[in-house]
């Protein structure tokens, strides 16, 4: 193993010590009298979920139960320097044109402008992807794979800019911000196991291989983020972040926002406060070793995430409001277009029948990502107070928001990834030499490690890398 890639091996140990120092300092503030007021908040949510008979990931058969609807949840956040809109969506994903058209709706019925919008998918695979340029080039081919109706995700997206424009008319004064942290127990695993042959095999969402089960649950944050927006006393919205694949099942014909969705609505109804729940880096994280795909293995997910957001906020410390600086940054990310992603052999799967649906959907979306070479992706960032909120695209490793936690060890970091999701997996470059499904999924360079490492340190304000590198 190369001295940089034992650079970029987290110990446990370290970070463990570090996020307790971290905490430690980010929450050394006494708790207040009233304190002054320094802009508006409004929460908004919405219920999303597409009719019946929609093509339904991963299969694209017809959706034939909703057990839970889906919803678009977030908070319209002014101060003297304007909005800005946080949303989470009960959605599997976003990419392309269907992130922007988003983003840009959502702006316009905040009074905003795009930049100052973060959309982020919850990542269900209960739920649509959406990715219209690919949907566009599948219906360009013979006998195209069905896909989730355009026009009726216009529809639904045209009547939650309405519900957000309404919203924005209700702006509430807040004054306080809270901070709360809790350890989720048995609930993330680290996807990557390593054999006794150094090769990695992958522990998905579900698994009933007992060596696999019984692995350990490796690196991970084992921290869920609660961050609140309160007048005075009283709490106006909580948001969560945890990073986690967010699925206890997938592959069947139901609509449902699964554990974490079933988790935030149950302290919403104990609290009757607005709470959003943010998917972390998840990317090479989910609930493998506590989860077998049984309706018993999701009861268990669901109780023990609530169990941490219950604590999380009830052991919120508060500090007065202050003003949000927002800060963004442009990352260009260069596709591989080798081996199973050579332009040429994702055409020849888009055109073939006898593919699945999702593998040539799959195709699709890889091959328009492959087109947007030079169009870049918006990273972004809040922060107000102890609080730095990151808001990344795609599906990022778990190190990315470890990094994001290390090189700020005196602040309250909460990331939130799943913004537009068309690279796919964004890895660490050492992924690339060990193997797994993480690298196989990604559609982007080894290199984009540190594009990203350089944009996170610009979202945290501070300056570049002396050697121009960091270590994930």
């Amino acid at each position: 193993m190369t001295e940089r890639n034992k650079q970029a091996r987290f110990s446990r140990r370290e970070f463990m010590k570090h996020a307790a120092v971290s905490f430690a300092a980010a929450m050394a503030v006494p708790r207040l009298g009233r304190a002054e007021t320094v802009g508006g908040i409004a929460p908004f949510s919405f219920d999303i979920t597409p009719p019946l008979g929609t093509p339904w990931y991963p299969s694209y058969k017809p959706l034939e139960a909703i057990e839970h609807p889906l919803f678009a949840k977030g908070v319209i956040l002014e101060d003297a320097g304007g909005r800005s809109v946080l949303c989470a969506l009960d959605l599997c994903e976003l990419r392309n044109s269907a992130y922007d058209r988003a983003c840009a709706m959502l702006a316009e019925a905040a009074g905003t402008t795009p930049d100052r919008v973060a959309v982020h998918t919850v990542h269900q695979h209960t739920a649509p992807m959406i990715d219209p340029e690919a949907f566009m080039l599948a219906d360009s081919i013979p006998s195209p794979p069905p896909h989730p109706d355009l026009a009726v995700m216009e529809q639904i997206l045209q009547k939650l800019a309405e519900s957000v424009s309404g919203a924005a008319a209700r702006l509430q004064p807040w004054n306080r911000l809270g901070l709360g942290q809790s350890r989720v127990e048995r609930v993330a695993s680290n996807r990557r196991i390593r054999g006794e042959d150094g090769k990695v095999t992958t522990r998905y969402s579900s698994c009933r291989d007992p060596k696999l089960v019984e692995a350990p649950k490796g690196l991970i944050d084992p921290f869920l983020k609660t961050v609140t927006f309160a007048r005075d006393d009283t709490p106006i919205a909580r948001l969560h972040y945890y990073a986690t694949h967010p699925q206890s099942f997938y592959g069947d014909l139901r609509c449902t926002y699964d554990f974490p969705g079933m988790a935030r609505e149950w302290l919403e109804r104990q609290e009757g406060v607005p709470q959003i729940y943010f998917t972390g880096c998840g990317g090479n994280i989910a609930a493998g070793k506590y989860n077998d795909g049984t309706p018993e293995a999701r009861d268990g997910l669901y109780r023990r995430l609530r169990a941490a957001m219950a604590d999380a906020a009830a052991n919120t410390k508060y500090e007065p409001a202050s003003g949000i600086t927002w800060r963004k940054t442009n990352v260009r990310f260069e596709p591989l277009q080798a081996g199973e992603l050579a332009p040429d052999r994702l055409e020849a799967v888009l055109k073939d029948p006898s593919q699945s649906n999702n593998a040539r959907l799959d195709a699709a979306m890889s091959r328009v990502f492959q087109d947007r070479v030079d169009r870049p992706f918006l990273f972004t960032a809040m922060e107000t107070g102890n609080l730095v909120l990151m808001h990344l695209p795609g599906e990022m490793a778990v190190e990315f928001q470890l990094y994001a936690q290390t090189i700020l060890p005196n602040r309250f970091v909460a990331v939130a990834a799943y913004g537009d999701c068309a690279p796919s997996y964004v890895n660490p470059a050492v992924f690339f030499e060990e193997g797994g499904y993480e690298p196989s999924a990604s559609l982007v360079v080894p290199e984009s490690e540190q594009r990203v490492l350089a944009a996170v340190r610009e979202l945290a304000g501070l300056p570049p890398e002396a050697n121009g590198n960091g270590t994930a």
